[in-house]
């Protein structure tokens, strides 16, 4: 369970396509040439129109080389991408020297590729677009062509003015990437969290689905073995005594019989009257979410008393995996013991799970839960490039939730110390589904501990 998040939770198709920069830079091309010629030929503004279009030129050789080199439906790398955008921010920053430079209405248009970027890349590589574009909205400022306007009158605007559109427009890129980054990393981590959602219980189901398959096993053998144990018994029969085959015979009905025996198991494991894999107690439940994190150096402690006998439900693989979650996050926390109480009456069945670390800082009790709220970057359980996004708890909760829980993270009254995570099933809901004849009765009260 806990290698899931390190799994490609399909980021790889969240690349951008190809098709889609080639498209947007069409686009762009389309209207940097009707906007040329339009002032060129339409106002009659003298600009330097030959080098205008050898720039844009340039833009859509690129533009077919792409579409020739790659198929509609690639994508690309993270690095390959970042240097599309950049070389479309100093293709910009060209016809704008050439046109007035940030006098120029359309360099407001820096800001595109920036919007691109912080959606789609890392916030590294969206701060390094952003310092290209500061880079070339500075030179800019200095360095560029007279704005094109009529020959007869002269346009020189103050120094201020283009002070105060450089400070406009860079300001406005440092916001966007910003903001449309968090946005960005926000949707990411959720489509994460969904897809190792997916991935675990699909691989939970393929190991439940295994009883199934040992039992069409069984049913296919079963004929062939009563062939065979058919042949022996009239072989035993026909085989006098003290014959020297007659220990080899007797052998061969014993592993016979062996087989048999092993097959009627088998064909048994989807039969209700016998699902000892299709169900679990509560302490089964909770040793078998805790038992894969019993080795990170943390003492794990399981007690389960209770009203009555210990409540059994049908194997889930979903509440499996929301408390092993659960588990691994205490873990993580802990200084060195994690203790994982149950407690269950007539109608409700609770499970607590504590650990004796720092417990959740005040900044982040009101957000847990969330896949983009990470309480912890150095972890004990996980050591992948991915971990610490905050999935785990999210994970938890949503699948939990699901199952009927209710799930609540507090920190533990003093004198205690520590996080405590508190989930809590009504009876009815968490024994849904368990094999009919099994009811609860009123019985002594069971207190069973495991270390």
């Amino acid at each position: 369970m806990p290698d899931a998040i390190g799994l490609d939770l399909g980021r790889r198709s969240r690349r951008l396509r190809v098709d889609t920069l080639i498209r947007l830079r069409w686009l762009a091309l389309c209207g940097q040439t009707l906007a040329v010629l339009l002032v060129h030929f339409g106002f009659g503004f003298p600009i330097p129109l030959g080098m205008c279009l050898l720039v844009i030129a340039i833009s859509a050789w690129l533009n077919i080389f792409l579409r020739l080199r790659f198929g509609r439906s690639d994508r690309l790398d993270e690095p390959t991408a970042a240097a599309m955008l950049a070389y479309d921010i100093i293709q910009l920053s060209l016809l704008l020297f050439l046109t007035g430079g940030l006098t120029n209405p359309f360099s407001i248009l820096f800001l595109a590729p920036i919007m691109i970027g912080a959606i789609s890349f890392s916030s590294r590589i969206t701060l390094g677009l952003t310092l290209l574009m500061i880079v070339a909205a500075t030179t800019l400022t200095f360095l560029h062509y007279p704005l094109p306007w009529s020959p007869n009158e002269t346009l020189d605007l103050p120094f201020l003015y283009n002070a105060g559109i450089w400070i406009a427009i860079t300001v406005g890129a440092i916001f966007i990437a910003i903001y449309a980054s968090w946005v960005a990393e926000e949707t990411r981590k959720l489509a994460d969290a969904f897809a190792a959602t997916e991935l675990v219980i699909a691989r939970e189901r393929h190991l439940t689905q295994l009883d199934g398959l040992a039992a069409a096993a069984a049913h296919e053998l079963g004929t062939p073995l009563a062939t065979i144990t058919l042949v022996v018994k009239e072989l035993q029969k026909q085989l006098p005594t003290g014959s020297a085959f007659e220990e080899d015979v007797a052998l061969l009905s014993q592993e016979v019989t062996r087989c048999r025996s092993i097959l009627g198991k088998l064909a048994s494991l989807d039969d209700e009257s016998g699902d000892f894999l299709g169900e679990m107690s509560v302490g089964v439940l909770l040793e078998e979410a805790a038992g894969p994190h019993r080795d990170f150096g943390v003492k794990i402690n399981i007690e389960s008393e209770g009203d009555g006998p210990e409540p059994v439900c049908r194997r889930n693989p979903a509440m499996l995996y929301g408390l092993g979650n659960l588990v691994e996050n205490a873990i993580d926390f802990a200084r060195s013991e994690v203790t994982i109480q149950a407690h269950w009456t007539a109608r409700t069945i609770e499970v607590a799970i504590k650990d004796d670390g720092p417990g959740f800082s005040p900044e982040v009790m009101g957000s847990l839960g969330e896949p983009y709220v990470t309480t912890k970057k150095d972890r004990r359980a996980k050591s992948e490039e991915d971990s610490g996004l905050g999935l785990g708890l999210f994970i938890a909760k949503t699948l939990l939730e699901r199952s009927g829980a209710t799930v609540k993270p507090t920190n533990q009254p003093p004198p205690g110390n520590g996080a405590c995570i508190t989930i809590r099933w009504p009876r009815m809901a968490f024994e849904q589904g368990r094999r009919a004849g099994r009811n609860f009765d009123e019985s002594p009260k069971i207190s069973v501990k495991m270390t």
